[in-house]
């Protein structure tokens, strides 16, 4: 059976989709109403007990899609933990997405006693070591960790009831597929599984034949299209004037939670330095940080205790940061796919964002291929100060008072920058959620 996101979910709720009253009252808790498609598609299903496909990139809700029907399940047939023996597993190829839905399997799961733990690289296995001796109900892991505690007999895997095998494309372009392969074959038989996949390439859909039982197939927002709400734009600059464009629109308040990326982790950190200096606060994170500067640096982003995070494509996938109101690519991804997945830090579960790219003429062949895939052609804002015309002849123009010291100079104000039909610049965001 396949279901497609055509499925109108407009006034569907989570009180219809046959979930238990602490759950409810987890969803109420955060404000969540309305279920995203594949939410309201995808949980009676697994409610039933089916296997799941589900074609889906972040930002469109799979996380509750997975974790309420699971928490559920366990729920309602409540065991003793066991020493090391979960009951159900995520397996996801990255720190910052184990995180991500280790938090929201503590605040769904908050009215429930139903334990979980997450495990990941690039930290000490000790403490690790001690939650699973204390027995979880649910585990998150990265493949390499995970792969680190079975080989400790840390881990036994011959109990579980659930698998969920999350971002498979990306596990497999990370070179993961072995280990991978080595864990699938520790599970029972007898198992509930759920694959997810932004993209469906050959050896994605040859794993999950092998995996999944009579599954459910679930469609949404293919790879090649862009979360509906982004309202993208593409700004045409000098690559010498990118750091004075930036600084310029961070002089607006409105641009307030702002997640930059950049190609390079030398890009990210110099960055970060050039507007710290000019007095607004950012931090970068890319994968030469150590795990605890990376999650700090997301702690104070969430927080609102930095404005701006700078990042790699490390941080394309998996971070689930409320209220970004912008992505801003300081240089052109070198693929559709990331740039799909940067500016799907915005406009996340119903809400709507903002997507600004810096494009220079060498990047415009870039730029081009993903307009072919996307089969959008993205708005040019040409009122900003540092416009060059299509043709890239254009003088490179520097307002008063930028570069030298660490003030960021006196720009001038850009009264026609705003999205069209709003009535600010960058316009509000709307008050009702729905859970990711």
């Amino acid at each position: 059976m396949t279901i497609n996101e055509s499925i109108k979910t407009t006034n569907v709720k989570f009180s219809d989709l046959g979930l238990i009253e602490p759950l409810l009252r987890a969803l109420r808790d955060e404000k969540y109403e309305h279920p995203t498609p594949i939410q309201a598609q995808a949980i009676p299903h697994l409610i039933a007990d089916r296997d799941l496909l589900g074609c889906a990139q972040t930002g469109t809700g799979k996380t509750a899609a997975f974790a309420l029907p699971m928490l559920q399940k366990l729920a309602n047939s409540p065991k003793a933990p066991k020493r090391g023996t979960p009951r159900a597993l995520i397996l996801t190829p990255t720190r910052e997405l184990a995180d991500q839905i280790g938090r929201s399997f503590m605040s769904y799961g908050r009215h429930l006693r139903v334990s979980h733990t997450v495990v990941y690289g690039g930290v000490s296995m000790g403490p690790q070591a001690r939650a699973l001796s204390r027995g979880v109900d649910i585990l998150v892991a990265t493949p390499g960790r995970l792969m680190d505690h079975m080989r400790q007999k840390l881990v036994f895997l011959d109990k579980l009831e659930v698998f969920v095998l999350d971002e498979a494309d990306r596990m497999l372009d990370m070179g993961f597929v072995t280990d991978v392969k080595k864990i699938i074959a520790f599970l029972p038989k007898q198992r509930q599984t759920l694959f997810f996949s932004a993209t469906m390439p050959t050896a994605a859909a040859q794993l999950s034949a092998a995996l999944l039982t009579d599954p459910v197939q679930v469609k949404v927002n293919p790879t090649s299209s862009t979360a509906e709400k982004v309202e993208q734009r593409v700004m045409f600059v000098r690559r010498e004037n990118k750091e004075a464009l930036l600084l310029s629109l961070l002089q607006d308040s409105a641009i307030n939670k702002a997640l930059i990326f950049t190609r390079t982790k030398h890009r990210a950190n110099h960055l970060a330095e050039k507007l710290n200096k000019s007095m607004v606060r950012a931090e970068a994170i890319h994968g030469n940080k150590s795990q605890g500067a990376r999650n700090q640096a997301l702690r104070n982003f969430s927080m609102g205790k930095s404005r701006v995070l700078v990042a790699t494509d490390v941080a394309s996938r998996g971070i689930d940061i409320k209220d970004i109101s912008h992505v801003i690519n300081f240089e052109m991804p070198n693929d559709t796919e990331s740039y799909v997945h940067r500016i799907g830090r915005t406009a996340r579960a119903g809400t709507s964002g903002i997507a600004l790219s810096f494009c220079d003429g060498e990047e415009r062949s870039i730029l081009r291929d993903i307009e072919r895939t996307i089969r959008t052609q993205i708005t040019v804002d040409a009122e900003h100060p540092f416009h060059v015309a299509h043709t890239g002849h254009a003088a490179p123009h520097k307002p008063k008072g930028f570069g030298g010291g660490g003030g960021g100079g006196n720009f001038p104000r850009r009264n026609n920058f705003r999205p069209r039909g709003r009535n600010d610049r960058f316009g509000g965001r709307p008050t009702e959620r729905s859970a990711s």
